[in-house]
């Protein structure tokens, strides 16, 4: 499942707004709007990073992580431990996103993977 359902500004590999390439997915919804994590995980990392706002870190094990930003709010913090469903963060506009929108990164082994494939699997 989705982190949310909203309108895809920029897919996998596509231009996000300011003209960068994407190595995940941006998604508009309403500021507020509830995420949700895409897997069972820990919180590895929830605060303020350059470019990305507030960001929340789920690593799902295997390898697997997911990244979650451009938040309102962050929900959970570092060690807590979430299932597939549960709210982690509210959309927002942190980290210069001109609207509200979240930015959906999944990465395996430190890599970005296309989120398409892996998601529909669960």
């Amino acid at each position: 499942s989705w982190p949310l359902t909203g309108s895809l500004l920029a897919g996998y590999g596509g231009r996000m707004p300011d003209g960068r390439r994407s190595s995940g997915v941006l998604v508009s919804a309403a500021a507020g709007t509830p995420v949700t994590a895409v897997a069972e995980g820990t919180v590895v990392f929830a605060e303020w990073m350059t470019g990305y706002g507030l960001i929340l870190i789920i690593d799902h094990g295997n390898g697997y992580m997911s990244l979650y930003a451009h938040n309102d709010s962050l929900l959970k913090g570092p060690g807590d431990r979430v299932r597939r469903g549960d709210p982690v963060s509210t959309v927002g506009t942190s980290g210069g996103q001109g609207r509200a929108a979240l930015y959906f990164e999944l990465r395996r082994d430190g890599k970005p993977v296309d989120p398409n494939a892996w998601l529909q699997k669960r």
